[in-house]
This record gives structure tokens, sequence and C-alpha cells, in this order.
């Protein structure tokens, strides 16, 4: 009877929890106030982030009023890069928009791309994440706020190949349906969906996405992107591509489970183990005993995937490689004596200082 009642309570509760949920939607208009990103020859990135910034919450408003939007800013003031995440992580957000614009030496670049957290090509994007995250110079002591990271140093990236972001499927689903948008809607260029270390992205314990309009350095995409009917295109997009996400991430709403249909399942899942348990058992053959062999290494760093031999990140280290949950890790000085890999450690220490010893047992 006990179990019935349990049965028969969550059911009910279901409902209620749903019910408690908000869906939160955080827009962060990149740069702002100190900081103009990128200059154009008559505008500054910061202007044309929040503008769209706030065109999208305002469509995002009218047309789902069931979401809460929650911008990182609403005027042209500084905020720190840890401070974005932490907004979003403060207001428990169900995806994080990050909205900039490009540019490049070259006045010919133009067109659209959609970045989430990754390392994929991570020397061909490092540019760009590094002139995003250079921001962070622009704060007191940031050097203490970010743990020692360094924006300008190629080193300090190498600790996001560590990182595993749990939510790049559903971010890639969302950058994807934007990059559509813009490309098959409104025929900008494609430069595609991509991958960056960007620290915004890092610390926003959600989906998230950092949405580049267009190359404020080029002369015929800064008009375009100065367009309040072209920034009105953009939001719309953008609004559209949260429609499809959000229609594609909602469960399948199945019909509340028959109370009478769970009493009968429980009745015969009872009987079938009654049944069970008058059959007689077998004797469990113990399987033989497997010797293992037993030896350690140093783990040096891991990548979502193969690095080249030469690729500096491994410094010219000659490395073995095993495949774990996706992730390809690298590791050398293989023994099966701990104290004799231990002996190396500090040398390895000196080139790789997050390496560890590691044990493998076959």
């Amino acid at each position: 009877m006990r179990k019935y009642l349990y049965i028969l309570l969550l059911l009910l509760c279901i409902p209620l929890i749903a019910a408690e949920h908000t869906y939160t939607l955080v827009l962060d208009a990149g740069h702002g106030g100190k900081d103009p990103g990128a200059v154009g020859r008559f505008s500054k990135e910061k202007d044309l982030n929040l503008k769209l910034a706030l065109k999208v919450g305002e469509l995002i408003s009218a047309q789902y009023p069931d979401v809460k939007v929650v911008y990182t800013r609403s005027t042209d003031v500084f905020i720190p890069l840890q401070e974005r995440a932490d907004i979003a992580n403060k207001n428990n957000a169900d995806l994080f928009i990050s909205i900039h614009t490009n540019s490049s030496e070259s006045k010919k670049p133009c067109g659209v791309e959609t970045f989430i957290l990754g390392t994929d090509r991570l020397e061909a994007n490092l540019e760009v994440a590094m002139r995003e995250n250079a921001v962070m110079k622009l704060e007191d002591d940031y050097q203490t706020t970010y743990q020692g990271f360094d924006p300008n140093s190629i080193d300090s990236y190498i600790m996001f190949e560590l990182m595993q972001n749990s939510y790049m499927d559903q971010s890639l689903q969302m950058a994807e349906q934007v990059q559509r948008r813009f490309v098959g809607h409104l025929n900008r260029e494609d430069r595609g969906v991509r991958q960056a270390a960007f620290w915004v992205l890092l610390k926003t314990a959600c989906p998230s996405i950092l949405f580049e309009m267009g190359f404020i350095s080029n002369p015929e995409e800064e008009k375009y992107l100065n367009q309040n009917a072209s920034i009105a295109q953009m939001a719309n997009a953008i609004v559209n591509a949260f429609g499809a996400y959000s229609r594609k991430q909602k469960k399948e709403v199945s019909e509340t489970p028959n109370v009478q249909d769970l009493i009968q399942q429980a009745e015969q899942a009872k009987e079938e183990k009654a049944k069970a348990a008058e059959q007689p058992v077998a004797p469990v053959q113990p399987e033989p005993k497997k010797e293992l062999t037993t030896y350690y290494a140093i783990q040096i760093c891991a990548a979502r995937n193969p690095m080249d031999p030469s690729d500096p990140r491994l410094k010219g280290v000659e490395c073995d490689t095993i495949m774990v949950c996706e992730w390809v890790k690298y590791y050398a000085a293989k023994n099966a004596d701990r104290d004799k890999v231990a002996e190396k450690l500090p040398e390895y220490k000196k080139y790789f200082p997050d390496c560890w010893i590691i044990k493998f047992e076959r």
C-alpha cells in the first residue's frame, strides 16, 4: 500500500515541480564603457552589440512572455568577463548568448560566425579568442581574478583542452540554428560554426554561444550593421533561431500514466519476482581470476581531437595516447616502477605544470 501511495504522490508532484521553473535567457552585449571593442570608421563595436542585444530581448519578451530575459548590461557600462558569467549563473540561465562584432586588419573579410566553447582547430581560432579575452586586462588585479590566466599567452589556452563542456551538444544546436538563419534567410556570408577558447563561455554553466554579427572593419558591412532595419532583421533571425532551438529542446510530453496501470504493473512485477524465487538457483561458478598488469606514466595533457606529434602544445615530447570518454590523453615515461616515474615528474613539471602520475591496469 505504501508503494502505491508513493506512486500517487509522485504523479501529483510532477506538474508542481515543472511549474516552478522559469526559462531564463541571458543576453550579453560584449564590451561596453571604457572598453569600446573593435572600432570602425564611424562606429564602435560596443554600441552595435548593445543595440542588437536590446532588440533581441524586446522581441523575445513580446513573442515568448514566459521567458525571463536578463541582460548583462543594458547601458554603456563596463562589465568584467567573470561578472558576465556570474550574472548568468546567479540567474540559473538556461541559455547564454554573447553578442559581438568582428574585426580584421584587412578590409576584405565579411560575414557571420558563431562560436561555442571548445578547442577544435585551437590555433586557427586563437586570434579571435585572444582579442575577446584581452578585455580582462582592463580590470584591476585581473591576474588574481582569473587565476594567472594570460589572454595573450598560448600556453594559458592549454587549460581549455582539459575542460569538458557538459553543454556542448545544446550549444552546438543553438549555434547552428543562428548560423542557418543568417545565411539562409539574410543571405549573409557564412563563416561557419566554430570552437574557440572564450573565458565567458568557459565559466557559464549553461548552453552558451558567442555570435559575431559581421566585420566592422569592412566598410560595406559596417554600413549594413549600423542601419536600424539591419538590426531588426538580425534580431528577428536570432529570435527565430531561439524558437527553433527551444522547440527541439523541449521533451516530448507524454500522457500522464494511469495510476491503475502502474498498480497493475507493480502487482505483475511482484508475482514474477515470487515465481523466480521458487525456481532452484544454479550455483554460480566464480570466474577465473585474471592477473592484472600494472604500470604508471605521466599524463601531460588531454585533447578532444588527436594532435600531430609536431604540435607545439606537446613541446617535442614523445607521447603515447589512450582514448578515455572521447578524450585523447597524452602520457609519457611509462614504467612498471612507480618510483622511477615519480623521479621524472619534476622534469616534466617544468614544461607541463599540471601534469601528474596516472596508473594503468590491464
